[in-house]
């Protein structure tokens, strides 16, 4: 029996097609921020918004409902970001939020993991958009006022410099050593939560370089194969995970440049005692978690945590 593909990590998937073609039609563009069918994903303060924060779902709104609360849209503010069931949609950032807009500002943090799955990769896309344009207003080199360009996707300087939307790349990774595997935890998690080891690629390393440094400097533990496992945009604030397997190569943990308040091998049985716990569903962490979990005889993960609870 074939079988099936996993299924995208959360905020990840090709749900909406970015459509860069149309980043440069400035005649497309302006038609479609005046659809009436256009979507627009409202963004304040790193927020997104949804329906409620117990029923969470997102709020696309339609350029009429957006016009009556007083935020017209227009293109030195909204952030094109492709076509959804052939819609235009846009990102727009909103300093105050207007009286009488329907549902709630919430931390993707908050709501990310019970959202359907296209929602939250176009609210997580929303927000890193929204967040680099916010933190990217001047040239840096000479302090002039940048200018949009290409739907949102292209500030540009007045000496004809571009600056792209940047994407810090981060190593995440599972460590293996028979059946036992590497996990730390720091103080302000919730209690007993553990996690698998992460931290950002330095300039001049590849990848897995990176692994194998984190690793050391985390816990002390040497890494031999390196093998790569899936990948997950992280908007907390512009991240990109690049998750990774690993093999240590010895066990002896030492917790080196204090980023852990403590780090451990554990087995399986760890997990469904409940001595510890993983990270949240959403995360490519609790993925990694879990594909190597599920590689014994006894129960998945998920029938172990029965749900959301022990998340």
């Amino acid at each position: 029996m074939a079988r099936r593909p996993e299924p995208a990590n959360h905020f990840a998937g090709g749900y909406l097609d970015r459509a860069s073609r149309l980043r440069q039609d400035a005649a497309w563009l302006s038609a479609a921020l005046a659809d009436e069918r256009s979507l627009f994903v409202p963004v304040h303060a790193d927020r997104c918004l949804v329906a409620s924060l117990e029923a969470p779902r997102a709020r696309f709104l339609q350029r009429a409902q957006l016009v009556t609360l007083g935020c017209e849209p227009d293109a030195h503010t909204a952030v094109f970001l492709g076509l959804y069931q052939d819609r235009a949609v846009f990102a727009l950032p909103l300093d105050t939020p207007p009286e009488g807009m329907d549902g709630e500002f919430v931390d993707l943090w908050q709501v990310g993991q019970r959202l359907d799955p296209a929602e939250a990769a176009i609210l997580a896309y929303a927000k890193a958009m929204i967040g680099w344009r916010t933190h990217h207003r001047f040239c840096s080199m000479t302090g002039d006022p940048l200018v949009v360009d290409s739907g949102g996707h292209v500030l540009a300087a007045p000496d004809g410099r571009k600056l792209f939307p940047r994407v810090d790349p981060a190593i995440i990774v599972l460590v293996t050593h028979g059946e036992r595997c590497l996990l730390g935890r720091q103080t302000t998690w919730p209690e007993q939560r553990y996690s698998t080891i992460a931290g950002f690629v330095e300039p001049g390393e590849s990848l897995e370089d990176a692994v194998a440094r984190e690793v050391e400097e985390e816990t002390n533990i040497r890494v031999g194969e390196v093998r790569y496992h899936s990948s997950q945009p992280w908007p907390f604030p512009s991240s990109l995970m690049l998750g990774f397997t690993a093999q240590a190569q010895s066990t002896d943990i030492q917790l080196n440049d204090g980023e852990l308040a403590d780090a451990g091998w554990f087995a399986r049985e760890d997990i469904v005692n409940g001595r510890i716990r993983v990270p949240p569903g959403m995360s490519i962490s609790h993925r990694l978690i879990r594909d190597w979990f599920d590689a014994w005889d006894g129960p998945t993960l998920a029938e172990v945590l029965g749900g959301t609870t022990r998340w």
